[in-house]
């Protein structure tokens, strides 16, 4: 349902871009990575601050015009008044995400023209009219945001057309990701046969909890002349500090870790309709009665095959399209150069530091005021999975960040030799 004529007054113009849906999968697609440097550079044309080698010619610069426009539109979103100028701090912000969304631009039509992959005009005239529907009232509105995000109706055009074709890129990797196969599936079952597919016994029990042993004590007298439902109750009401327990059935499992041991354990000692106690606990002394028995209850492989292929069909389209990304993102970079003025990080001539997104600015500021207590390593860290830990329920294994020798280690000594090779089979009796 659209909001009302007054809702939508109270909502800034401005949002309405996410509202449309312009460049939201392109942010969550296309990441940046850094790329190794030491590329040819290519002159940029003038009145240019970007190139892009072997992206179809007619969107392969990024204009002068464009990357003004594109920093209004950046300022204009963070409400950024006036813009600030070049080497200001915040203008830096601005032109990261300015240039990054004319680049993902580029990009990604570059790739999808590589692809095979296209959507005509009408394809997103039509786009465009269901998402205006979808956000504006009236034209009016729209054109209003138009002015006030300063696009321009071409910007919005090609915005839509990206969309729609990161839309097919994804798809279309996913529709080539592998389907599982028949030992993979069942691999997966043994491994989470206990885990996932196995409902432990249960037990349902009656329990009366109280500090003093003697009081615990006159209850089981009274529970051992007459244990029914109605004597329950009643006993918990006179000695119970938890007097719902005493009339109501509660479940446990041999898992449970609820309730505090032994009782616990206890209860999966008893036998059904015994009255036991008093049993010294955490929360006092304790009687008990187990009233019902739920058996273990194991889901079959003809059960569990059909969620565990399309669990597994999601996992392997996921890997497919990192994979995708991390080629997507290194073979773009190393075919993007920038003027100095608007170089950035996923430009291949980026002379720069580089500056993961976790670490904060104190990390590298010259003097700020609130120095940071740890810094992120400027590379990315190889995390290798520990020998052993790669399994179908972790096919990506236990990782752990590769870090030096500790100090006071004998560097000089030779490291002790192993007593099995990881994954090898056992040895031959």
């Amino acid at each position: 349902m659209a909001p009302s004529k007054g809702e939508r007054k109270e909502l800034p113009k401005l949002q309405r871009l996410a509202l449309l849906g312009f460049g939201g999968l392109v942010v969550l697609l296309f990441l940046g990575f850094a790329v190794a440097q030491g590329l040819g550079d290519p002159s940029i044309p003038s009145g240019a601050v970007a190139i892009v080698e072997d992206a179809p010619d007619d969107i392969d610069t990024v204009t002068e015009d464009e990357f003004q426009r594109a920093i209004a539109r950046a300022a204009a979103g963070a409400q950024i008044k006036p813009i600030p100028k070049p080497g200001a701090e915040e203008y830096e912000g601005l032109k990261e995400t300015a240039l990054g969304e004319l680049l993902d631009t580029i990009w990604i039509q570059g790739e999808a023209a590589e692809m095979g992959i296209s959507v005509t005009p009408e394809e997103v005239a039509a786009e465009l009219k269901t998402l205006k529907g979808q956000s504006f009232e009236t034209e009016q509105q729209y054109q209003e945001y138009l002015e006030e995000g300063h696009f321009t109706q071409a910007d919005v055009d090609r915005q839509v057309k990206v969309r729609m074709l990161g839309t097919k890129i994804q798809a279309q990797i996913d529709e080539e990701a592998p389907a599982p196969s028949d030992s993979e599936i069942e691999d997966y079952y043994e491994a989470a046969k206990s885990s996932e597919f196995t409902t432990p016994e249960s037990r349902d029990a009656r329990i009366i909890v109280n500090r003093d042993k003697g009081k615990v004590e006159e209850a089981k007298a009274a529970l051992e002349k007459d244990n029914s439902n109605q004597s329950w109750k009643e006993v918990a009401k006179r000695y119970s500090t938890n007097q719902a327990s005493g009339g109501l059935a509660k479940g446990f499992t041999d898992i449970d870790t609820e309730e505090p041991e032994p009782l616990n354990e206890a209860i999966f000692a008893a036998s059904t309709g015994q009255i036991d106690g008093p049993l010294d606990t955490p929360d006092g002394y304790t009687v008990f009665e187990v009233v019902k028995v739920t058996s273990e209850e194991v889901e079959s492989f003809e059960e569990a095959e059909p969620g565990i292929s399309s669990k597994l069909s999601d996992r392997f389209a996921q890997e497919d399209f990192a994979d995708f990304l991390r080629t997507y993102n290194i073979k773009w970079e190393s075919r993007t150069f920038c003027a100095p003025e608007a170089t950035i990080q996923r430009c291949a001539n980026f002379k720069g530091t580089v500056r993961p997104e976790a670490a904060l600015p104190a990390c590298y500021e010259a003097d700020p005021e609130e120095p940071a207590e740890e810094c992120p390593a400027p590379v990315t860290q190889v995390k290798p999975a520990l020998p052993g830990s790669v399994s179908p329920l972790l096919p990506e294994g236990t990782q752990k960040i590769q870090r030096p020798r500790p100090p006071g280690d004998d560097e000089s000594a030779p490291p002790p030799a192993p007593t099995e090779i990881p994954g090898a089979p056992p040895p031959v009796e």
